[in-house]
């Protein structure tokens, strides 16, 4: 064919070819997050909405969401993080939480660790059978007991252990789900992992969890449930006659700050019987306690404020904060950490 026929042919190719590379380029341009950006744009709202979050998202649940993504420079829209909607009956509400995955906090851990000039392994995972002996292979069909993961960051090392029976994921009759019921053994290793990893970088992490984590999170509540001991919401109440002994895990969780002690607390509220939001409060504390500076534990205080969490939760956060570099002091009935509104009299 005449080489005068083929030159516009080939030249519409290349326009063709240039015409979409520069939409994908407009199309990423306008959905990338920028560090001074305060507020979704109506483009990023719009993919938002396409990815699953609905009208019942609260303003304050957004924000956050924004400044994580901002903190973590993790791309929603490649989900890489992602804001999950569950019904929680105490709030009455779907409450949105966000969520990464394992992979998520390995790319932020190795961000803030390069960043930081710092050295980031691990040692070898081992799991634990329920007679507490631990192995550095699980090859038994059982499920493991347990799963310990040591994070090393710059020589510190992060010791952090998963209790299978704490996140398997279940069906209504209790039987495992999903991956939890193909692969046990690695699923409760990455729960464990983001443990570790989130005590070696709380700035970084906290106040998100990975989808591992937040599975068991939608677990059908058992028809009769008689837990062995009464979880207490650290409210006013006075117990009804012949009632079971009560401990305040919350309480206790908010008195120490001592890493160890804070995984035993919340392995007994586990065991016995404490609901989801009930956990997830305990986790905000020991994230709390973890934070090398007050603006996580900030994050902390919004995320549950949305969530809509009892006052003296946050009261209880907010002291915690107090006590982290970069807290002003406060007057007497401040009650977000390093400052900001105050409780009413």
């Amino acid at each position: 064919m005449p080489q005068g026929i083929e030159a516009p042919a080939s030249v519409t190719a290349e326009g063709q070819t240039s015409h979409t590379q520069n939409q994908a380029a407009k199309t990423a341009g306008a959905l990338a997050i920028r560090p001074d950006q305060t507020a979704w744009t109506p483009e990023q709202a719009a993919v938002l909405r396409q990815s699953g979050i609905d009208n019942e998202v609260t303003s304050a649940e957004l924000s956050s969401f924004l400044h994580l993504c901002q903190r973590t420079q993790l791309d929603p829209f490649s989900r890489q993080i992602y804001l999950i909607g569950r019904w929680d009956r105490r709030a009455g509400r779907k409450v949105f939480t966000p969520q990464t995955s394992i992979d998520g906090y390995r790319v932020t851990a190795h961000r803030a660790a390069a960043k930081a000039g710092h050295k980031l392994g691990y040692e070898d995972t081992v799991w634990c059978d329920s007679s507490g002996r631990w192995f550095d292979v699980w090859l038994s069909d059982e499920p493991p007991a347990a799963a310990k993961v040591v994070v090393v960051r710059d020589g510190q090392r992060f010791p952090a252990v998963a209790k299978y029976s704490e996140y398997v994921q279940t069906n209504k009759d209790g039987a495992p789900i999903g991956l939890w019921g193909k692969m046990p053994a690695t699923m409760t290793a990455k729960c464990a992992e983001a443990l570790a990893l989130r005590m070696a970088f709380p700035n970084d992490l906290a106040g998100v969890y990975t989808a591992e984590e937040m599975a068991q999170a939608d677990n059908p509540e058992p028809e009769q449930s008689q837990p062995r001991v009464t979880v207490v919401q650290s409210t006013p109440s006075t117990p009804p006659a012949g009632a079971a002994p009560t401990r305040d895990y919350l309480a206790e969780a908010a008195e120490t700050a001592d890493a160890e002690q804070l995984a035993a607390i919340i392995a007994d509220a586990a065991a016995a019987g404490a609901p989801a939001e009930y956990m997830a409060c305990l986790a905000d504390l020991r994230d709390a306690h973890a934070a090398e500076a007050v603006g996580p534990v900030r994050e902390l205080h919004a995320a549950a404020q949305a969530r809509g969490v009892n006052p003296e939760h946050l009261a209880r956060l907010a002291a915690i904060g107090a006590t982290k570099p970069g807290a002003r002091r406060q007057a007497a009935g401040d009650e977000k950490p390093g400052g900001g509104e105050k409780r009413a009299a």
